[in-house]
Order: C-alpha cells, then structure tokens, then sequence
C-alpha cells in the first residue's frame, strides 16, 4: 500500500479519536481499511503458498521404527 495512504488512515484515526469524523471520513477510513487488509490478507495467502514442506526420507523412516 501506498505510504500516502497509509498515512491518511492514521490521520483519520487520529481524527476520530479527538474531534470525530464527519459521514464522508468514516466512509473513506472504512474503504482504506478494507484496502489495507485486502493486501495483508493477499500477503499473507502468497506467503503460506508458497512453503514447501521438505522431508528427509531416513529422517522419516527413524520416525517410524522407534
């Protein structure tokens, strides 16, 4: 995500925390948070996507004969 946008978001909540926001900034600090963790969430998905789980064969097999 863009540093301008994460930026705005915590303008926002900054914001809401001392004077409240009107109607159109809660709007655009809903569609920004969504934003943001739509990317977390995509981030997150490719990482685990792409672990490959590797296994010794003789390492398996002590496994199994103790």
């Amino acid at each position: 995500m863009e540093k301008a946008k994460i930026d705005r978001i915590n303008e926002l909540a900054h914001k809401s925390k001392g004077e409240g926001l009107n109607e159109a900034e809660r709007e655009e600090q809903k569609k920004l948070r969504m934003e943001f963790l739509a990317e977390i969430r995509a981030d997150l998905k490719a990482s685990l996507e792409s672990i490959e789980f590797v296994e010794d064969s003789a390492e398996r097999n002590d496994v199994f004969i103790s």
